[in-house]
């Protein structure tokens, strides 16, 4: 297998956002859970999307497990590798973004890296360094208030270079309007000037083809589905590969369907409310939880008296004034370890139950899902939502699981009914 191209996730929902970009742009794609084992028997593809679950550890260990998931993409012949960051950019001064994409840049032989989180499918964009959601600068927008890594400064410029090891530049849109040339051109003054990474703006599809046909020159570059998006255009433009359909949807094996959700953003919120017109829902008691009773174990039973009749959806999301009233009391990392790990234990046992049908919302929820369940990679399907696609697992673990692994700010306020419709 040689692969056209390489991509490193910070986090399982965002793997999938971009495997499902580059599916629906007419690469063939699988997504593997870590660096895959050599015992993993994978199809002939075009791109491979190694997700991590390093978005918010020690940096030192974000950038050790990156340096082992390039090794294994360039050793399959990928010569350019996005790093897959999320869309809102969200990091601390201490990483991770800056740390791994200084290491991927090393380990590549120096250069400039080209940097842009946007995607236009979901209202992200960037234009004079600054991030947008939809009409909102980034710090005035609802997703300002991410539950581990809030985001208070829309200026990528500034966020990325408190970050990094060395200065951050700007290419803004007014020379990316000129094409690919004089972005190139741009790139170059920015590295004789000393600059490591540079912020390059766009904010359609078209101008993200331009930065897709730049990032190719190089070997490294870091951004989200936007890039992803053209770059894979590119790769079709210059014949690395030809145009395929997406696969088939998830092929589900058992008779159930069930929906997790971990997010605490306001869209997972309202998918929530209108899931409750239609199906049973069980809150969390957090507090319960907290106070060590087994929230897991009446979760699942609650879920076992209702599967046969439907769908059911298990929900520990709370609103953000909610959120920080348990941080207060608890400490935020105590209670996001413990809610991870009590909606994984529910994931498990619903699968062991006949669940063959699992929508989870939720970066961190979905990672600890996917952990616990023991998944070893998916096959990319039809996109259920911008940013989400149907996956079907492969591998000696529930292969054939049909799952959506769904970012908390993705999808429509019917989207978890639309998602278990397309798993099948």
């Amino acid at each position: 297998m040689t692969l056209a191209l390489g991509v490193i996730a910070d986090d399982y929902t965002g793997a999938s956002d971009l495997a499902n970009a580059l599916a629906t742009n007419g690469l063939r794609v699988v997504q593997t859970i870590g660096v895959p084992p050599d015992s993993l028997a994978l199809p002939d593809v075009d791109a491979v999307v190694v997700a991590l679950k390093s978005r918010s550890i020690a940096a030192d260990e974000a950038v050790r497990q990156s340096l082992e998931a390039d090794r294994w993409l360039r050793g399959r012949g990928a010569t350019h590798v996005l790093f897959k960051v999320c869309s809102t950019f969200d990091s601390t001064d201490a990483g991770n973004i800056g740390p791994v994409s200084d290491a991927l840049r090393d380990a590549a032989g120096g250069g400039i890296t080209l940097v842009n989180p946007g995607f236009p499918g979901t209202g992200r964009r960037v234009f004079q360094g600054h991030l947008f959601v939809h009409d909102q600068p980034l710090n005035e927008s609802p997703l300002r208030d991410h539950p581990l890594n809030p985001m208070h400064d829309a200026n990528l410029v500034r966020v990325l270079a408190r970050q990094s090891r060395a200065p951050v530049g700007l290419v803004p849109l007014q020379v990316v309007e000129q094409g690919a040339d004089a972005v190139r051109a741009a790139l170059g003054r920015l590295s004789e000037e000393g600059r490591a990474a540079a912020i390059v703006d766009a904010v359609n599809d078209a101008q993200f083809e331009v930065l897709g046909q730049v990032a190719l020159d190089r070997p490294i570059s870091t951004g989200a589905s936007g890039l992803g998006i053209g770059l894979a255009r590119a790769l079709r433009r210059l014949d690395i590969v030809t145009e395929h359909g997406a696969e088939n949807g998830a092929e589900a094996t058992g008779r159930f369907s069930a929906i997790i959700a971990g997010s605490c953003s306001k869209a997972t919120l309202e998918q929530i409310a209108v899931a409750e017109r239609s199906m049973p829902v069980l809150h969390l008691d957090v507090e319960n939880l907290l106070a060590g009773k087994d929230e897991a174990a009446a979760a699942l039973s609650w879920a076992g008296d209702r599967l046969r009749d439907g769908p059911v959806l298990i929900a520990s999301s709370r609103t953000p004034d909610e959120v920080q009233a348990l941080q207060k009391a608890h400490g935020g990392a105590s209670i996001g370890e413990a809610i991870e790990s009590a909606l994984a234990d529910v994931a498990a046992g619903l699968v062991d139950a006949g669940v063959g049908r699992l929508v989870v919302a939720g970066g961190e929820t979905s990672g600890a899902v996917v952990n616990r369940l023991g998944l070893q990679a998916f096959l990319i399907g039809a996109e259920i939502a911008p940013g989400v696609p149907a996956l079907r697992v492969i591998g000696r673990a529930h292969a054939g699981l049909g799952i959506a692994l769904k970012s908390g700010n993705f999808g429509g306020p019917d989207f978890f009914g639309h998602a278990l419709d397309m798993l099948g």
